[in-house]
C-alpha cells in the first residue's frame, strides 16, 4: 500500500507543474509633474502559475497575481478580478485560467490567456487581442490577458489562427491625478473627473494565416473588433468629466521575416478602419533589422503612420500611434549566465527616450534589476510631454 501511494504521488507530480515569483519594485523620479507630487513609487506583485495535464491531450493551465502598491494605483478591496475592467489594477487577479486541448493537428485553447500576433519587435500593428497596462508607465508595459476561444491548424507549414473574444478588454490607461496623465496647460487649476466609459457589448474576432518557406516567413490577418484604446467625450458640469469610449475597428494586416546571411529583415503593416462616425483611420507599419553577434544582439528600425481620416475628437489615448514615426532600437549583452545588460532608445523629430537596464542573478532564486530611463522633449510631442518622467528603478525578485 505504501508503494502504491508513492507511485501515485509521484505520477500526479509528473503531470502537475507550478513556478511564480515575489517582486518588489521601486521607481525613482528625480522631478515632480503638473498633476503628481509624488517621487517615489513602491510595488509589490506576487505571481503563480501552474498547470495539470489531465491527458497527453488535455492541459488546464493558470495563473493568479496578488499585489499592492504605494501610490494607490492598486485597489485596496479583496476583490478577486477576472476581467481587467477596472482604472486601478485589482489586488487579487485572474491573469491566466484556461484549457488546451491538441489533438493531431488542431490546438485549441478556451478561457482566460495571452495572445499574441506579429512578428516584429519595436512595435505589433497586427497584435490586437493583446491589451496591454499603461497604468504606471507609457514606457514600460506589460499585457493583460483576454477571454476568448482560440483554435490553431498547422499543417507542414502552414497555420490557420482562429480566435473568438466575446466580450471586450480595454488597455488600462494612466489615472488622472498621477504624472503618466499630461494634461494641457489650460486645464491648470481645472477640476477633471473619471465618467466611466462606455464599453462595446459585441463580440470580437480574428483569423491569422501564416506561412514558412524556405528562407522567409509572412502572416496575413483580419480583425474585427474595437479599439482598446479609449477616445474621449467631455461633459461641462461643475467639473470636467471625461468619458472613455472604444471605437469599431476592423484591421486588414500581415507581417514578414526575411533571414539574410548577415541579419534579418522583418516588417509588419496594419491597415485600420471603424464604422464609428469620427473615428480615425489609419496605418501603421514597421520595418526592422536584426543581427546577432556573440553575445550581443541587436534590432533596429523605423515605426511609420499614415493617416486617412482625422478624428472628430482630439482627446485620445494612443502611444501606439505616439511611437509611431520613430526610429527606434534596441541593444541586449549576454555578459554570462547570471548577467545581462540592455538598451532601449526611441528618438522622434520632438523628443526621445533612452532606457538602461542591468540584471544579476543571485544564487538559484533572487535577481536584482536596475534600470534608468531618460526622457525629453518638446511638451506637444508624445515622448517630450513626459520629460518630467525620468526615472530610476530597482526591481528585487524571489522566484520559487
Amino acid at each position: 500500500m505504501i508503494g502504491a501511494g508513492v507511485l501515485f504521488f509521484a505520477l500526479v507530480a509528473q503531470q502537475f507543474e507550478q513556478r511564480g515569483f515575489v517582486e518588489n519594485r521601486t521607481v525613482v523620479y528625480p522631478q515632480t509633474a503638473t498633476n503628481d507630487s509624488g517621487r517615489v513609487v513602491d510595488e509589490v506583485l506576487f505571481r503563480e502559475e501552474a498547470s495539470y495535464k489531465f491527458a497527453p491531450w488535455f492541459t488546464v493551465s493558470g495563473s493568479f497575481d496578488a499585489r499592492t502598491d504605494s501610490h494607490r494605483q492598486t485597489a485596496r478591496d479583496g476583490v478577486v478580478d477576472a476581467d481587467d475592467r477596472s482604472i486601478q489594477r485589482p489586488a487579487f487577479s485572474v491573469r491566466r485560467l484556461s484549457a488546451t486541448i491538441h489533438r493531431g493537428k488542431v490546438t485549441a485553447e478556451i478561457g482566460r490567456q495571452l495572445i499574441r500576433w506579429g512578428k516584429t519587435d519595436i512595435l505589433n500593428p497586427t497584435d490586437r487581442f493583446a491589451p496591454k497596462d499603461y497604468l504606471s508607465s507609457v514606457v514600460d508595459t506589460d499585457f493583460l490577458g483576454v477571454s476568448a476561444a482560440r483554435v490553431t491548424y498547422e499543417s507542414g507549414g502552414d497555420t490557420v489562427d482562429l480566435v473568438w473574444q466575446p466580450w471586450f478588454t480595454p488597455s488600462r490607461t494612466p489615472l488622472l491625478n498621477q504624472r503618466w496623465t499630461v494634461l494641457p496647460s489650460e486645464a491648470a487649476g481645472v477640476s477633471i473627473v473619471d465618467a466611466g466609459a462606455r464599453y462595446p457589448g459585441g463580440s470580437q474576432v480574428g483569423a491569422r494565416w501564416n506561412h514558412v518557406g524556405s528562407g522567409y516567413e509572412y502572416s496575413l490577418c483580419f480583425f474585427d473588433g474595437y479599439q482598446n484604446l479609449p477616445s474621449f467625450d467631455v461633459a461641462f458640469t461643475p467639473t470636467i468629466a471625461l468619458t472613455r469610449n472604444y471605437p469599431n475597428l476592423r484591421l486588414y494586416g500581415g507581417d514578414a521575416a526575411v533571414p539574410l546571411r548577415w541579419l534579418t529583415v522583418k516588417g509588419e503593416a496594419a491597415y485600420f478602419t471603424s464604422s464609428t462616425p469620427g473615428a480615425e483611420e489609419y496605418a501603421l507599419y514597421v520595418i526592422q533589422l536584426e543581427r546577432q553577434v556573440k553575445e550581443w544582439s541587436f534590432v533596429g528600425g523605423y515605426a511609420g503612420s499614415v493617416v486617412t481620416r482625422d478624428a472628430v475628437s482630439p482627446l485620445q489615448f494612443a502611444p501606439d500611434r505616439g511611437f509611431a514615426k520613430s526610429f527606434v532600437g534596441r541593444a541586449g549583452l549576454t555578459i554570462d549566465a547570471n548577467r545581462s545588460l540592455a538598451i532601449e532608445t526611441a528618438v522622434r523629430g520632438g523628443g526621445s527616450f533612452v532606457r538602461f537596464e542591468y540584471s544579476q542573478l543571485f544564487g538559484q532564486h533572487w535577481r536584482a534589476t536596475g534600470g534608468i530611463a531618460w526622457i525629453r522633449g518638446d511638451m506637444d510631442d508624445f515622448l517630450g510631454q513626459y520629460r518630467r518622467n525620468s526615472y530610476g528603478s530597482l526591481a528585487i525578485r524571489y522566484s520559487f
